[in-house]
């Protein structure tokens, strides 16, 4: 057995599912430049805090807020000298077909559509991103009967995606590769119709001498993974 063998380390690392893409990259890069192994799981952030706080065994977390992480080192679950922000996620309003979204977004005004997408506002950042867009638009109300709520992100593009919904908010890094919308139609949601969506980056605890789960943070950090992060449509501090 070779000794690059025996001392490669296995971490266990959270994602929030909108940024699944460009965290398989990075994790692949990391495994090359390394040796070691990042074992990724997927799901909203919301069942992660609440796993992560009942004990569940990872060694980083993900999060598509900064609420969750900070929760997590408020309760003593996560370290909090090392939350950081590692990407800002940008919301955008969905439709697998071409003609469907104009690039304004009136379509969410109109009577063409029949069902929307979004995802639970309780559970997921860019759910509530939607909402809030929803408010700054006025048009909760009007739209209110026409919501399909994906548990996370993912779900909520899959509904699109599979035609269950004609349109839906779900985040851009979903349709985007290389800094270009691969699919469909869209329009980008202004910054000011939502707060940020700062995702952040965390430390769990029993993990707080692990070099391994520290390296993949900072590794996280490099300009190889930023650019990564950028291309997929995400914005950096």
């Amino acid at each position: 057995m070779s000794s690059s063998m025996v001392s490669a380390e296995v971490i266990k690392v959270a994602v929030a599912s909108n940024f699944t893409h460009p965290i398989k990259e990075i994790a692949k890069n990391f495994e090359q430049d390394t040796q070691n192994k990042v074992e990724l799981s997927f799901g909203s952030s919301g069942k992660f805090y609440a796993q992560i706080a009942n004990g569940a065994p990872y060694e980083v977390f993900l999060s598509a807020d900064q609420a969750k992480p900070k929760r997590l080192a408020d309760e003593g679950m996560a370290i909090a000298d090392t939350q950081f922000t590692y990407a800002e996620g940008q919301l955008v309003l969905w439709s697998k077909d071409p003609q469907k979204v104009d690039p304004l977004g009136k379509v969410l005004d109109e009577d063409s559509f029949n069902r929307l997408a979004l995802a639970n506002p309780k559970l997921a950042p860019y759910g509530l991103a939607a909402l809030q867009t929803l408010e700054t638009l006025e048009l909760v109300d009007k739209t209110r009967t026409k919501w399909v709520k994906g548990v996370n992100i993912a779900q909520t593009y899959q509904y699109v995606d599979t035609l269950n919904a004609d349109i839906g908010f779900v985040a851009l890094s979903q349709i985007t590769e290389n800094h270009k919308i691969t699919q469909g139609s869209a329009w980008i949601v202004p910054d000011e119709f939502y707060l940020p969506i700062k995702q952040d980056a965390i430390i769990v605890k029993g993990a707080e001498r692990n070099a391994t789960a520290q390296a993949f943070l900072d590794y996280l950090r490099s300009n190889s993974a930023q650019k990564i992060i950028q291309s997929y449509g995400y914005k950096i501090e």
